[in-house]
């Protein structure tokens, strides 16, 4: 059984500010499926948030594995070091503040759990020339921008 391939990304003009979220989606049969969406106000931690939940949104109920590839170590490191800390601590960082983006780490977190043992994250640097990652730079700073863009 084939994984499912998945490169996401997300881009803010201004931080806050208007923003974009993009994904890829590459299922084991070949079947390639381009996700994006826009907000008017917004931070680029959230859009790199929710193009990963879009993401694998996008393939529940599918049994094989995934990989998510990202250039956020935000996302990385979230869910895979300190959602633990987070929720034992009820949702206080290390720090004694509220975990920003909580309702998004909460959606997150309940796709991650759903593919347990399924779901693996690869980081990936930006802007170095990796086609799905440079894609979804490009389709993220089309939405933020207000840009037409062909998914």
């Amino acid at each position: 059984m084939g994984a499912i391939v998945i490169y996401t990304d997300g881009a803010c003009s201004g931080n806050p500010g208007p923003g974009g979220w993009a994904a890829i989606v590459v299922l084991p049969e070949g079947r390639v499926r381009e996700l994006g969406g826009a907000a008017v106000k917004t931070t680029n931690n959230r859009m790199e948030l929710t193009a990963a939940i879009a993401a694998l949104e996008a393939v529940q109920g599918r049994p094989e594995p995934a990989l998510v590839h990202t250039d956020s170590t935000y996302v990385i490191f979230g869910i895979t070091e300190w959602i633990g800390g987070w929720k034992r601590r009820g949702w206080v960082s290390m720090a004694g503040q509220s975990v920003l983006n909580r309702e998004l780490w909460e959606r997150l977190d309940v796709l991650a759990l759903a593919r347990r043992g399924r779901l693996s994250w690869r980081y990936v640097r930006g802007h170095c020339g990796t086609p799905g990652n440079e894609r979804c730079d490009e389709l993220a700073v089309a939405l933020s921008h207000g840009e037409p863009s062909a998914l």
